[in-house]
């Protein structure tokens, strides 16, 4: 029985790791020190030299959590049976309201396969080379509707809400590794178990996309792993080893094996959020996927209550409490 406080957690992390790493996102560590010295530990505005955090203020979100958002209200709306055409309605619904066609909102790979849509054409020939992270950014909701002895159903529905923007190998594995975290950290599995299930999850999704010449996921993901083990204790040093070695860009197999790397590492939402916001790179969608993972793991029992509270205060467009209460009804 998947438990509500979890779900909870699972979606506040992801709200919570995206936000706060909003201020620094896809800046690198130099700039990131200059700016904000070395430990940022709480909500920060966008700063007007961040062209795309410039949009967002201290607690919001970006377009990580409301495509991931937007997705929810598309199954709800289906009955939780999905259809390309109104996840695609759900979240051209939101890129539209916030003008992310001209605000450097949207990812590249999500941008032109949805340009191709609105434009009436088939995107197939953009998503199966999509090698960017919007596939793993916005997955972790759907990994709190499953329980762990339903892979196979979870699998599927990674794959028919990925597949819209995103069909590579390598872009449908890491959405499924980062689903298959979330997944097995609501029935409180332990941290390696966790990752014995991410992985599993990787191993089926990449059966499923079009293959592309991009590193695999699992393989970067056991490198990350290694670092966390060697650095146990030195936040800064698994920082920099990550940033050196798995990579914090915008490539699929760069940013998710980095951000299960991290939670592996964290173990807890507040310092999976510090370690992605100060980490450099795509600071954002590291720090959604990591937190999620986390927040699975811990419950929002144990967030701390003022920063759910600011990401409700700042983020009135979704109600979370709703979408515990919906994803707690599904039945797969």
């Amino acid at each position: 029985m998947r438990d509500k406080d979890r779900i909870l957690g699972a979606l506040y992390g992801q709200a919570i790791g995206d936000s706060m790493g909003m201020p620094t996102e896809l800046w690198p560590i130099q700039k990131i020190r200059s700016k904000f010295g070395r430990h940022i530990t709480t909500f920060l505005d966008g700063t007007d030299d961040n062209d795309i955090a410039i949009n967002f203020k201290a607690g919001e979100y970006t377009d990580d959590t409301n495509q991931a958002f937007a997705i929810l209200d598309a199954l709800i709306e289906t009955d939780w049976q999905p259809d390309t055409k109104i996840l695609v309605k759900h979240i051209m619904k939101w890129a539209d309201a916030v003008g992310a066609w001209t605000n450097n909102i949207l990812g590249p790979s999500s941008k032109a396969a949805l340009k191709m849509v609105k434009e009436g054409k088939d995107p197939k020939e953009v998503t199966k080379t999509a090698l960017t992270n919007g596939c793993g950014m916005r997955i972790s909701p759907i990994g709190t509707l499953y329980e762990p002895d339903q892979f196979n159903d979870l699998v599927k529905m990674v794959y028919e809400v990925t597949k819209i923007t995103h069909s590579s190998d390598v872009a449908i594995s890491g959405a499924c590794m980062i689903a298959g975290a979330v997944t097995a950290a609501l029935a409180d599995y332990s941290w390696d178990q966790i990752i014995t299930y991410a992985e599993r999850a990787n191993n089926a999704g990449f059966k499923l996309g079009a293959p592309t010449w991009a590193a695999h996921n699992k393989e970067r993901l056991e490198v990350g792993l290694d670092l966390a083990h060697k650095y146990a204790g030195d936040d800064d040093a698994f920082s920099e080893a990550i940033y050196n070695t798995v990579g914090t860009g915008t490539t699929i197999s760069e940013s998710i094996p980095a951000a299960l790397s991290i939670a592996y590492y964290a173990k807890d939402v507040k310092k999976s959020a510090v370690i992605c916001t100060n980490l450099g790179g795509d600071t954002d969608t590291i720090g959604a996927m990591a937190t999620a993972i986390c927040g699975a793991k811990v419950g929002a029992s144990q967030i701390p209550q003022d920063w759910k509270d600011l990401i409700d205060e700042k983020n009135p467009q979704h109600n979370i409490e709703e979408f515990a209460d919906q994803i707690s009804r599904f039945n797969a």
